[in-house]
């Protein structure tokens, strides 16, 4: 097992990764911007180093200035968290030839999965189902067009790299086709360097189902079930569950089954998350995510395993040392992604927190960086809290929901806790029926009561 391992992140996820190494007796090491000095995941690291100015470029996303102070602490794993570097596969090879260890995917895997393209051509080979679309990736208008007539419009265009909702426009017809092309890969190349994009069927009502699953170094992968993650504005989640209001055990089953022997086919190693699109019955694999994703808590509570403990025992070469059939699901769980945004315009919303009361009792988690006093900085991520509940069915975490989002406290700041409240409270979240174009619809229409009143 590691002595040390340095924590390439920040917030609550730098948090959430030092509580796993404590628990299992490893020293750690936070890396911090100037902005961060007064961090809760400096505070509470064991060695903390700076490594540049505020700017990510500069400091979370300088990969020179963190491989030096792994050295300097003499660290000998680096955990990347999510976001940032956790998916540069140039970065974890750079992390093994400085003889440390990648607590995640191999490189090779990452680079893999980072190309879109490549992420369906391989999956699809290891008998993965598609959505409808190009065979890679589109280089001209008018071959836009051929795989647009062939597949049928609404068509998405979406960047090969792309990831996080960036570089993805939705062409309704043939006439906006050439707009949302341009825009499209205008917006890869600004965001990734890649201006290479690709086409797909946009579906009207589908679900975004994603499946965790874990491979170990000796031929061993299991999954822990599915996620619904089809609460999304602008194709950022706000709400996820586990399991899936709409998949039944049998089906949950029968994609972990072909998820894990793809995987295992593959070789891959540590976590790794498969999303697809959900609608009629049918899974259609969109991209796969070889990090720890924000949303692994709701799996965490339904099935009893820390997430990230594992992924620290494989990267160390540990067997998983359970079968498919040891894992178990239990209950439902419900995770809120509580951001400094405004509730209605979503306008960033950094500042000092004046008080901070997070929620309680049975069966209520908050995954937080925040305390009283602390300013929130505006240069990263807006996420600032994660509220997660779990009861024995849906229903009663519901009701712990809303009794925790009543309680919640975070002043000084604006925070998207009051969207939350609301979602809580609408029919079609209530009864589960809802995909991931619900939300953008539910926003335009409260910001619309908002207005009138």
């Amino acid at each position: 097992m590691f002595q040390k391992v340095l924590i390439a992140n920040r917030g609550e996820i730098a948090l959430r990764i030092q509580r796993a190494c404590r628990e299992l007796g490893i020293q750690t090491v936070a890396v911090h911007s100037t902005a961060d000095a007064d961090a809760m995941h400096v505070r509470l690291a064991d060695e903390s180093v700076c490594i540049g100015p505020p700017p990510a470029r500069e400091s979370y996303l300088n990969m020179a200035a963190i491989l030096s102070a792994a050295t300097i602490t003499a660290a000998d794993a680096i955990h990347p968290g999510y976001g940032f570097l956790s998916e540069n596969a140039d970065f974890a090879e750079m992390v093994e030839a400085h003889g440390l260890t990648f607590i995640g995917p191999s490189p090779a895997h990452i680079r893999m999965m980072g190309d879109k393209i490549e992420a369906k051509t391989t999956l699809a080979t290891l008998g993965i189902p598609l959505v409808p679309g190009s065979d890679g990736a589109v280089s001209s208008l008018e071959a836009a067009r051929r795989v647009a007539d062939r597949i049928g419009y609404p068509v998405l265009v979406k960047a090969a790299a792309g990831g996080g909702g960036r570089g993805m426009k939705v062409a309704e017809g043939p006439e906006t086709l050439e707009q949302a092309f341009r825009l499209a890969r205008a917006e890869a190349r600004a965001a990734f360097g890649n201006d290479a994009v690709y086409l797909e069927k946009y579906l009207d009502k589908p679900r975004h189902i994603e499946i965790q699953i874990f491979g170990d170094s000796h031929g061993h992968v299991v999954h822990f079930g599915e996620r619904d993650c089809s609460l999304q504005r602008r194709h950022q989640k706000l709400l996820e569950e586990a399991g899936s209001p709409a998949i039944t055990p049998e089906v949950r089953n029968a994609l972990g089954e072909r998820v894990c022997a793809a995987m295992a086919q593959l070789g891959y190693r540590n976590a790794g998350t498969l999303e697809f699109l959900y609608q009629d019955g049918e899974f259609a694999f969109i991209e796969m995510n070889t990090r720890l994703q924000v949303e692994h808590p709701v799996t965490e509570m339904i099935c009893g395993i820390d997430l990230v403990r594992e992924q620290i025992r494989i990267a160390a070469g540990e067997e998983l040392g359970y079968s498919q059939s040891d894992i178990g699901f239990y209950g439902h769980a419900i995770e809120c992604r509580v951001t400094a945004e405004d509730p209605q315009t979503f306008a960033p919303s950094p500042g000092h927190v004046t008080a901070f009361h997070p929620p309680g009792g049975l069966g209520v988690r908050v995954d937080s960086a925040l305390y009283a006093g602390y300013r929130v900085p505006p240069h990263y991520d807006s996420l600032v809290a994660k509220l997660i509940v779990h009861a024995p069915s849906r229903a009663q975490a519901i009701a712990r929901l809303r009794r925790a989002l009543e309680e919640f406290v975070i002043a000084g700041i604006k925070t998207t806790l009051p969207l939350h409240r609301r979602i809580v409270e609408a029919p079609e979240f209530q009864s589960g029926d809802y995909n991931i174009h619900w939300l953008e619809r539910f926003v335009a229409n409260q910001s619309k009561e908002e207005g009138s009143g």
